[in-house]
């Protein structure tokens, strides 16, 4: 059994029956089964009525999945509630792409060996999707996984985090309740990690969609089997440059909600920022104020603004991180354990180059702050390390906006906002160790597509 708690006090929620070897290999053989049936699969006006009916079972449940949200992930209730919002949308999104998906004419007749035919594409489902999933957003990531598929047309097996699987199990009942027909759509709570393993890596996977830490993401990687695809969604560390020319005042908000959303449990949150001299003290006073009266509690409340971290361990590992640092010299403002799992926002100035929390993402509520005279020197810090996701510059000069969008080692950059900005049809996708393949729901689709042509001599 797999037990469920409440992240933010570890109170017991449900238990929850886990799947064995023998389950597993009976849900491939059922997708698969699925797949291969051709004159079974949904037409795209069927899939469409499904993920339409979908979007509006999780609406109606919107404050359910948001408590629920709050009660397994510990993400704040309001920013639940965003998230129950965003997956309502992507699941409609997904549908949306059935109306303007579609393959495309091969010129033919241009050379004499291609005289008298005609070339096309159709676009197919590329097969069984093994999805595993992470906790930090537990319905969202779901869909960006599970609308896809049922756009596309394939059968679909997704894994939630052991943390956070009752927003995944209760999505997939609200599938089932939609209308899509049994074995295209399953869920998986293994009850082993070596189990995870063999399913990414069983051959009947198509393709692998894998959200959560690099070095599980690239170990399945290297362990599929032959031709199947992937697309991996790691973390990174969220560069931001505060140019000269920035407005404190505008910047000090959003850079607070970009670094302490989730308690900073976002693979594109805010975790170094680099500002220039000339504003340096003046900013860190005002972030350190504005970070101060973040409100640190029970996710479960309306009013609360930082939650738990998801687990005790992880709670310890980012308070050793940021003691390591400040014993190495940085200067510390805020932090603290307030419980076993909540820790105060944390603000480290000048943490040394070679501590933890400088070189690696500390996925907690923790921002580094360094000060440079050259943006070029803050750039190159910006760029040395094996991580590259999405990252910011804040800055009143075009020019300076400009070039530095261009020079940062980032798939996104972001001008005058912070680094997490995300919206769910946009592509979404690490560079380097951060990722593999592109995410977003439009995205995500087109990696579960594979192209067919057709040439037809006249």
């Amino acid at each position: 059994m797999l037990e469920v708690v409440q992240a933010y006090d570890r109170e017991h929620i449900a238990d929850l029956p886990t799947d064995d070897a023998a389950a597993l290999g009976r849900k491939l053989t059922v997708a698969r089964k699925r797949f291969e049936d051709r004159g079974g699969w949904l037409k795209p006006h069927q899939r469409i009525a499904v993920l339409h009916r979908l979007a509006d079972l999780v609406a109606q449940q919107r404050e359910v999945f948001a408590m629920r949200i709050a009660r397994e992930g510990g993400k704040p209730y309001t920013d639940a509630l965003v998230e129950t919002d965003r997956a309502t949308d992507g699941i409609r999104n997904a549908a949306d792409l059935l109306r303007i998906r579609g393959g495309a004419e091969i010129p033919m007749g241009l050379t004499p060996a291609s005289e008298g035919r005609r070339a096309w594409t159709i676009l197919e489902p590329i097969g069984v999707v093994a999805a595993i999933s992470a906790f930090n957003h537990p319905l969202n990531l779901i869909v960006h996984q599970v609308a896809p598929a049922i756009a596309t047309g394939c059968p679909v097996i997704v894994k939630p985090a052991a943390a956070t699987p009752l927003s995944c199990l209760e999505l997939v009942k609200l599938v089932q309740e939609a209308g899509m027909p049994e074995g295209w759509v399953q869920s998986l709570l293994p009850e082993n990690r070596d189990l995870s393993g063999a399913f990414a890596s069983d051959p009947r996977v198509a393709f692998l969609s894998f959200i959560g830490s690099a070095a599980v993401g690239w170990r399945l990687r290297a362990n599929l089997a032959p031709g199947t695809r992937c697309a991996l969604e790691h973390g990174g560390v969220a560069p931001v440059m505060i140019d000269r020319t920035a407005d404190i005042d505008a910047i000090v908000e959003p850079l607070a909600k970009g670094g302490y959303y989730h308690a900073g449990q976002v693979c594109v949150s805010v975790q170094r920022i680099y500002v220039h001299e000339a504003l340096k003290d003046a900013f860190v006073e005002r972030f350190a104020e504005r970070v101060g009266r973040l409100r640190v509690g029970d996710p479960r409340l309306a009013e609360t603004e930082v939650g738990p971290l998801i687990q005790p361990a992880e709670a310890e590992r980012v308070a050793t991180w940021v003691e390591e640092a400040a014993s190495g010299g940085a200067r510390l403002i805020g932090g603290g354990r307030l419980s076993d799992t909540t820790l105060a926002p944390a603000i480290l100035v000048d943490p040394p180059g070679t501590s933890t929390v400088a070189r690696e993402e500390v996925f907690g509520p923790v921002t580094c702050i360094f000060g440079f005279a050259d943006l070029n020197d803050a750039i190159r810090q910006a760029n040395s390390l094996p991580v590259a996701f999405q990252s910011s510059i804040f800055t009143r000069d075009l020019a300076v906006a400009l070039d530095a969008a261009e020079r940062l080692d980032a798939s996104a950059v972001m001008i005058n906002d912070h680094s997490a900005f995300r919206t769910d049809w946009m592509p979404f996708a690490g560079r380097k160790t951060s990722g593999y393949g592109v995410g977003g729901i439009p995205y995500t689709a087109r990696e579960m597509t594979a192209e067919k042509m057709i040439v037809f001599k006249r």
